[in-house]
């Protein structure tokens, strides 16, 4: 039976989007997995692909024109299907059982149950599903509900963070209303479009959505009856807590934790201004040790078991002789890492070059260039502004494995893996190869700062076409590092360590560096990246070739 393909939200504020290029036609097989075309949203273009497999039967949206979300753009059905009850805004076709003795009503028996929760629902009331803020997320994990049910909730309002393969963000809702029902619980992990929330207008009756919704094939959880009575006596509560949440939890923005992490500030001494008293960054930076006496007095009247509600988190202690485990539930990020990771490893032949270089000319060229007032420039940068040039000199470096073809990218992309506290995030520098080292240097510390307080959006961590791993400042002279697919390779970079060098016949003290290239074998040969690597050095060791 034909299906509706509708334009999708690829970004949490994404109401409308362009088809930038079509990449199948009419009449073309389509399987589970094809790139049908490619996206603009309000913050990238993307690459949207099929979830369904057949023959696309007819493209709703042409190329270069913009329609609303959840506009048809498509639909894939079996080759010669009759579509036009779907074109005229039906169903399902008008012709799909030609048995003479069944009415037309028994031939749309199959899509009218999938479609009973959203034709039956109450006037006004929204069913918001698990969002795909990513263009490669599958799967949403909520990390906290900023409303709980029964609240008042606007358009525009934050909703709920949510956890993706590549960052937490915040979803906030399009739609004006009270929070009816909660599908997905915080901490738990849902696929994209099923059960999020309801939302409607207060005290209308929803029973049964839920449970029609869970039929089409979404997750959910706890009725909302539950939800509303445990919210009541914490709404009660909540005006006299120190913390802002019922069970001690504190919600704040990633911001506001990580400048208060900087600046010393307990989170529970400070009072949020944001939604259901979320701690926000002016709330840190407006934070004195006075305004501390007010919360302190309340803690003290507090009954004594308060005290003891949030205690510092002490160290595990492990009896000697005995077997003692701690199990630490896989957040999205580590599963990504390692369903990507352990896909390039085995699927592309991985081979290593290792070059030392000297990094004396490299040393002295920095000190200069740091002197400028202002200027900012790491060993990092140097590296990353010389790897932009060999590849321009060395395009096979810069390519991508297709089984039919192999893609040479004549732009350059780098990505720098930045180490988070849930794993690891690359974000890329475009057009690397254009920036100066101080651009390079400011771009990467705003990359990276963002990538720490998970502040970076999917488009920034998308399109690279090279990566650079740096272990250097913990001291690790050599490493392997695996390469970030759709790359051909990834350069890790050691520390620069001080040893006796020979230097025209003279052993003399010498500042080195190890450089290791790991290469997919499909699309690099040895002596390719082996010519890639002397290129590199001869950059890196006299810096002053790179403004040639």
């Amino acid at each position: 039976m034909a299906i509706k393909v509708t334009m999708p939200r690829l970004s949490d504020t994404m109401t409308e989007g362009t088809v930038a290029t079509w990449l199948k036609k009419v009449g073309d097989k389509i399987s589970e997995g094809d790139i049908l075309a490619e996206i603009e949203t309000d913050k990238a273009t993307m690459e949207f692909e099929s979830f369904n497999e057949g023959t696309l039967l007819h493209i709703g949206i042409q190329a270069g024109e913009t329609a609303p979300v959840d506009s048809l753009l498509a639909i894939i059905g079996k080759e010669g299907e009759d579509i036009s009850a779907l074109l005229a805004g039906g169903d399902a076709p008008a012709t799909e059982a030609p048995k003479a003795d069944a009415p037309a009503a028994e031939a749309k028996t199959e899509t009218a149950a999938p479609a009973k929760a959203a034709t039956e629902l109450p006037k006004g009331v929204v069913v918001v599903t698990m969002p795909r803020l990513s263009d490669t997320m599958t799967e949403g994990t909520v990390a906290t509900w900023l409303k709980k049910v029964g609240d008042a909730v606007a358009e525009g309002d934050i909703l709920a963070e949510i956890e993706t393969d590549k960052a937490t963000m915040e979803f906030e809702s399009f739609n004006a209303g009270t929070l009816l029902y909660i599908g997905i619980q915080e901490g738990n992990t849902a696929p994209v479009d099923s059960l999020l929330a309801i939302i409607g207008p207060a005290g209308t009756d929803i029973s049964g959505i839920a449970e029609n919704y869970t039929a089409g094939g979404a997750a959910t959880a706890s009725a909302p009856a539950a939800e509303e009575t445990k919210a009541a006596p914490a709404a009660e509560k909540a005006p006299e807590a120190i913390n802002n949440t019922s069970d001690g939890r504190i919600l704040a923005s990633p911001l506001a934790k990580k400048i208060a992490s900087d600046k010393g500030i307990q989170l529970n001494q400070v009072k949020g201004s944001g939604e259901n008293g979320r701690i926000v960054k002016s709330d840190i930076e407006n934070f004195t040790p006075s305004a501390q006496a007010q919360p302190a007095a309340a803690a003290t009247s507090a009954a004594p078991k308060a005290e003891t509600a949030a205690p510092a988190a002490p160290k595990v202690f492990v009896p000697a002789g005995e077997v003692f485990t701690e199990e630490i539930k896989n957040s999205q990020m580590r599963k990504i890492i390692a369903k990507r990771l352990a896909e390039s490893l085995f699927t592309a032949p991985h081979y290593n070059l290792v070059i030392e270089v000297s990094m004396d000319e490299a040393m002295q060229a920095r000190a200069a260039i740091n002197s400028v007032p202002d200027t900012k420039v790491s060993f990092n940068d140097m590296v990353i502004k010389a790897c932009a040039l060999a590849l321009k000199k060395h395009p096979k470096i810069n390519s991508t494995w297709k089984e039919d073809a192999i893609i040479i990218n004549h732009h350059v992309n780098i990505g720098v893996a930045v180490a988070v506290e849930d794993g690891l995030v690359v974000p890329v520098l475009r057009f690397t190869d254009a920036m100066s080292l101080s651009q390079i240097g400011g771009s990467v510390r705003d990359l990276a700062g963002r990538a720490k307080n998970k502040k970076l959006g999917p488009q920034e961590m998308e399109g690279s076409t090279f990566t650079v791993s740096n272990l250097g400042m913990f001291g690790i002279t050599e490493f392997n590092s695996i390469i970030n697919q759709p790359n051909s390779a990834i350069l890790s970079v050691g520390a620069i360590v001080e040893k006796p060098v020979v230097k025209n016949g003279q052993i003399v003290v010498g500042n080195t560096m190890m450089l290791s290239l790991a290469c997919d074998h499909r699309t690099i040969d040895g002596a390719t990246g082996a010519q890639f690597l002397q290129t590199l050095k001869q950059y890196i060791e006299s810096p002053v070739t790179m403004l040639a």
